[in-house]
């Protein structure tokens, strides 16, 4: 089953069991169709399970291994424990009522990549924002939804607690590039700006995260359809994942060839950005603007 990072959670153990019966499935020639008819399942269930994206019950875990010819005892155990710490709760679940599903996917995903890389264009991505900043985007995107100041102060609590990778003893490595209108736009005022860009600055010296800013007058023709975000994983046996989030959803892109051509384009945002060192000097006349 391969070895999780500290910290990977049970979101790597999940994909690493789901990639395990992936493999034996193959291995035996049975279909997702097959599989799903003899857990009582559809086989887009068994396609989620595979990927990591759902819970995992003994049963049916169990009826799989049946299904798959896995017999001896010492290793149907062993996948059946770590079935067990698969799901296991994760410290945003306390937080289900103000988290979407789908983003609850993504923490999970983010909590154990060893490698983020970033393209954001409205907005300062949410490991690298202040509270006040974090506060008035989610303020300002939950207007007229009739969400209440304590839900919103729980949706900041996340993105900060979020931020706790930055500061880990293996934190991922971060490759941000930020689109400079994102900065010039003006949330909160002068002052909470003058905070996020002060924050930005001192983020970027961390030797793990690389920060780039794509000027305005730059085309960035490289990501001509919006944000996304690419995440690396130290296990083997997973394969990246693109993040694209949507207004009420997210889609979440693990084809090798499309995975594939984000991160040539994440390439191409890098080489099209200001360098790291010219990226603190804009920060720095930025703020100085304000």
């Amino acid at each position: 089953m391969g070895t999780t990072q500290a910290g990977g959670g049970a979101t790597v153990r999940r994909m690493l069991l789901g990639t395990q019966l992936r493999k034996l499935r193959e291995s035996r020639g049975v279909s997702r169709e097959e599989a799903g008819y003899s857990i009582r399942a559809s086989e887009s269930k068994i396609s989620r399970m595979e990927l990591g994206r759902v819970g995992f019950k003994e049963r049916d875990v169990a009826d799989l291994l049946t299904l798959y010819g896995v017999e001896a005892e010492q290793e149907r155990a062993t996948v059946l424990g770590l079935v067990r710490d698969a799901n296991a709760s994760s410290w945003w679940h306390e937080y289900g009522d103000v988290l979407p599903a789908w983003f609850q996917n993504y923490l999970g995903l983010e909590e154990a990549a060893t490698e983020i890389h970033s393209y954001e264009v409205q907005f300062v991505h949410g490991l690298l924002q202040t509270a006040d900043y974090a506060r008035a985007v989610i303020t300002a995107g939950c207007q007229g939804q009739g969400v209440s100041a304590e839900d919103i102060e729980r949706r900041v609590e996340v993105r900060l607690r979020r931020q706790d990778l930055l500061t880990a003893e293996h934190p991922p490595r971060m490759l941000a590039v930020l689109d400079e209108a994102a900065l010039r736009r003006p949330w909160g005022g002068p002052g909470l700006m003058r905070g996020q860009l002060d924050r930005l600055l001192e983020l970027a010296e961390l030797p793990h995260v690389h920060l780039q800013v794509l000027a305005l007058g730059t085309a960035g023709l490289a990501a001509e359809s919006g944000a996304f975000s690419v995440l690396g994983f130290a296990e083997a046996e997973l394969t990246d994942v693109v993040y694209l989030e949507q207004f009420t959803t997210a889609l979440y892109v693990d084809k090798p060839a499309e995975v594939a051509s984000y991160r040539q384009a994440m390439e191409g945002l890098q080489a099209e950005s200001l360098s790291p060192e010219q990226t603190c000097d804009l920060l720095h006349s930025v703020r100085q603007e304000l």
